[in-house]
């Protein structure tokens, strides 16, 4: 990837469909979603998603969410995305998804890594319905690290499952951010992203990335007209070097995104941390 040639590194995309059409997300989830962030954007393919950044000369880190053990339904495979990254890797970053339910995820870790070239890997805790820190995910986690890649865990309230009944059984207790200081500690050579403003643990998350030298913090899944005050704050002083710029498309369009970043409240110097330099950094790319 040429560096220059890209204005900014979007660390939070999805694909939500197969090349073939599957979508494994159910439909009730799925019209849920939408409806909380006001989105009428279509399902992107992985080529959809290639297509989309290279006219606006954005890179992404795109992935999927693998969730079968408690949907029932298979996810996009993450070969397909790894090859459709491959083949537009000017624009295009490849993250794993694996449910650390699976009794073969770290033979899939590896197969991934050595394989196919992930780049990294996408975990849901809540979809997934784990908690980080259980021990029974740390073999998953131990490849991850020795490979030196990144690890990116949604934090925070789920807009999946938000004025669904029951929230579709989604439960918010799996995504407070402090479960994962219980991982970078264990692990404090694995890259640790917590993606999301981490509503309502946003003090929880910040302290954390303060105190671990291996998180970060993505500000995906938010306007930027909507951050607290104190992430703001914080990412103009102690934390400006382990801030990124994160979209959560296709739910919010980085044209939305980089729009209302403009208008927000952060420095001059420290906008293309944000926007590139410290992705850059993360994934090894400078």
């Amino acid at each position: 990837m040429d560096l220059a040639a890209v204005r900014a590194i979007d660390v939070h995309v999805h694909t939500e469909r197969t090349r073939a059409g599957h979508d494994p997300m159910p439909s009730e989830l799925r019209d849920a979603a939408a409806r909380y962030f006001g989105s009428d954007h279509p399902l992107p393919t992985i080529d959809d998603v290639a297509a989309y950044y290279r006219e606006r000369s954005l890179a992404a880190v795109v992935f999927t969410v693998d969730w079968e053990s408690r949907s029932g339904i298979a996810p996009i495979p993450n070969e397909e995305i790894a090859e459709g990254a491959a083949a537009n890797a000017d624009v295009l970053i490849a993250f794993a998804s694996i449910d650390p339910a699976r009794p073969d995820a770290v033979e899939r870790a590896r197969r991934l890594i050595d394989d196919h070239g992930v780049k990294g890997f996408k975990f849901h805790p809540n979809l997934q319905a784990f908690f980080p820190n259980d021990r029974a995910a740390y073999p998953l986690y131990e490849v991850i690290s020795e490979a030196g890649l990144p690890a990116l865990f949604h934090s925070g309230h789920s807009g999946i499952g938000t004025g669904v009944p029951g929230g579709g059984g989604l439960r918010l207790k799996y995504s407070n951010p402090m479960c994962l200081d219980d991982v970078a500690a264990d692990f404090p050579e694995l890259p640790i992203v917590l993606a999301h403003p981490s509503f309502p643990w946003q003090d929880e998350a910040i302290s954390i990335c303060l105190h671990k030298e291996n998180v970060w913090i993505d500000l995906s899944g938010w306007s930027p007209k909507y951050f607290p005050p104190q992430l703001v704050r914080y990412a103009n002083t102690q934390l400006r070097r382990k801030v990124l710029f994160g979209s959560d498309f296709p739910l919010i369009t980085p044209d939305r995104w980089l729009a209302d970043f403009a208008e927000a409240d952060f420095k001059d110097e420290v906008r293309p941390l944000v926007l590139k330099d410290n992705a850059a950094r993360l994934l090894g790319l400078a």
